[in-house]
């Protein structure tokens, strides 16, 4: 094919400003999809997308398009997510892309999200085209938001689209600018086999499907291919694109997008980011590839079923192929069993993937509290991470705690910038900048401690704001903290499960908040048990789970006072022998209402 002919571009936006309503429209007015069998959300193929009305995973699809001039075209357009939690998916799909499309909503203006995609596209150096959206509602400020665009982002409005992807306006003239400003891909045809895995998916019947963009050279049926990162020799089984389902093609040349089978059954074998080249005629260096994320919020996924590991691992294995930039590794816990412990990107990131596993792979797991990593130093000079309490030294032996930061960006209306503040500050925040983008509009910023963050942060700030904010975060590495960590005593032994670690001045909170749920989870014994929280060896929080009483006295209708005297001494007695060699079971949802207890002050 043609390279001439041929575009490829993204549609990146903040969360729920059209970005699927504009690709649906898109497929519509290309007739890559026939009405009758188009549908709401075409692209989102998860049913957690449909259900949460957000876009998780990256989807290609290729259109064919007649421009104004006569001359057809080849759009590819990758759609992406919005939401922080998956930009790393956005910064793949736009790896792939020479162009993006900018969704702006018109009513709602910049957002945290819309600045940050805009911010990867531009690293990438692809051609913005700026849309703004839902240009027929009556709250629409087109004139505001265009300068907002010039202001914040920093790019030239001028020939801004004005559309409403629901009322079908605007779409052709966003087909003929993609056509007229996203340039053509490079590439040789006659070169050496150069493609990029961005994406892959397991098929039970198929094993790895590799979504690839060929940057030289022609990928065919039939050939042996070389993966450059793990140096395995494959034979092409199928090659094909995405309409939006698979079709088969005969090949795909330099600058396509589309998909190849090689029969891999091992996920081990494919990993996103390498690249594929001939075996008998190698490229001589692989492309950039993408460079690796570091997750930064950390839980424990243990199979309800003990037996069931193993299959876990392998839903574990297959999601990874999905979405790279889940990590886990096996671990063990006293009071759960054999497990993995898992990283991710944000909260967002953790809850989907356990829903995943759970929809798709019938995985039935537990997952504990979210936390984060700790670098700690010593008192011999050495640095050590921690990635759970259980990690941390004698407080002796802790020269100094360090926890990562982040430096959060809200955009939120004048009026919700006080209880926007005061909950930053509840969370330890370390105040940043203020800046007015329009007299109705404001960007706050503040250094906020990760671990705070992560814990109930976005849920309670669209609670203060009624809606109305949005966030964006970068991080800024690691800062000395006052932190401690509590053990949770039942009968006055340890449970590492229900240790954690916080700010010194919320250890009263957490502690308290903890042991009150235990009370009323742990069934009562034939003995008194305490729970207590402990920094050290110090408790500062005890409550007492009351024990179960026989009553010994009812066959004592009558008789002397000390008769009824021994038989309380004797059960008094045997309390007191009970209580010394007697063990409390901790029933599973006692594990499992661990995560519920928030970090707030409000405990």
């Amino acid at each position: 094919m043609d390279r001439e002919r041929i575009r490829n571009f993204s549609i990146i936006a903040h969360v729920d400003h059209g970005k699927s309503t504009l690709a649906d429209r898109l497929l519509e007015t290309t007739s890559t999809v026939e009405l009758r069998n188009m549908k709401n959300q075409m692209l989102d193929s998860l049913e957690l997308e449909r259900e949460r009305g957000i876009t998780i995973k990256l989807v290609p699809v290729r259109m064919d398009y007649r421009a104004e001039d006569g001359v057809d075209y080849v759009l590819n357009l990758i759609d992406t997510p919005g939401h922080v939690d998956f930009s790393y998916e956005v910064s793949r799909s736009l790896a792939a892309c020479e162009g993006a499309v900018l969704v702006v909503d018109a009513a709602q203006g910049v957002e945290a999200q819309t600045v940050a995609n805009a911010y990867l596209a531009v690293d990438q150096g692809l051609e913005l085209i700026p849309v703004l959206n839902k240009i027929d509602l009556p709250s629409a400020q087109p004139e505001r938001v265009c300068r907002e665009i010039e202001e914040i982002v920093g790019i030239d409005t001028t020939d801004t689209i004005h559309a409403s992807a629901k009322e079908g306006v605007g779409i052709a003239e966003i087909l003929e600018r993609v056509v007229r400003d996203v340039p053509p891909p490079l590439g040789d045809p006659d070169a050496p086999l150069q493609a990029l895995i961005f994406d892959s998916v397991y098929d039970n019947y198929r094993g790895v499907i590799c979504y690839v963009r060929v940057v030289n050279g022609v990928l065919k049926a039939g050939e042996q291919v070389l993966f450059m990162a793990l140096e395995g020799d494959h034979e092409v089984e199928e090659v094909g694109v995405f309409r939006p389902g698979m079709s088969r093609v005969e090949a795909l040349g330099p600058g396509e997008v589309g998909y190849f089978t090689c029969g891999i059954k091992t996920i081990a074998e494919a990993r996103v980011g390498d690249t594929v080249t001939e075996s008998v005629r190698p490229a001589a260096a692989p492309l950039p590839g993408y460079r690796k994320v570091k997750p930064v919020v950390f839980c424990g996924f243990y199979p309800i079923e003990r037996d069931e590991i193993q299959q876990l691992r392998e839903a574990l294995e297959k999601l990874q192929l999905n979405d790279s930039a889940i990590f886990f590794e096996p671990e063990t816990s006293a009071a759960l069993g054999f497990g993995f412990r898992c990283g991710f990107l944000g909260l967002l990131h953790m809850d989907i993937a356990k829903e995943r596993l759970s929809r798709e792979f019938g995985v039935d797991l537990v997952a504990t509290a979210p936390n984060v990593v700790y670098q700690i130093q010593l008192t011999d000079g050495t640095v050590m991470e921690a990635h759970r309490p259980s990690d941390f030294p004698e407080a002796t032996k802790i020269e100094e705690i360090r926890e990562p930061f982040i430096r959060c960006t809200l955009f939120l209306p004048e009026g919700f910038v006080g209880p926007a503040i005061q909950l930053c500050q509840e969370r330890r925040g370390v105040y940043g900048s203020l800046e007015y983008m329009s007299p109705e509009r404001v960007r706050l910023t503040y250094d906020l401690p990760l671990a705070e963050f992560i814990l109930d942060f976005h849920d309670r700030l669209k609670s203060v704001t009624r809606g109305y904010a949005s966030l964006d975060y970068e991080h800024l590495g690691f800062r000395p903290s006052q932190l401690v960590k509590v053990d949770i005593l039942i009968n006055e032994e340890p449970v590492d499960a229900f240790s954690f670690i916080c700010h010194q001045d919320a250890a009263y909170h957490r502690g308290h908040g903890v042991a009150t749920k235990l009370k009323d989870l742990i069934p009562r014994q034939l003995f008194e048990v305490p729970i207590q929280a402990a920094i050290g060896k110090r408790v500062i929080v005890r409550t007492n789970i009351k024990a179960v009483r026989k009553d010994v006295l009812a066959k004592c209708y009558g008789g002397d006072i000390t008769r009824k005297r021994k038989l309380l001494e004797k059960q008094k007695e045997g309390k007191k022998k009970m209580k010394q060699i007697g063990r409390v079971s901790i029933p599973q949802e006692a594990f499992l209402a661990f995560m519920e207890v928030s970090g707030s002050k409000e405990d």
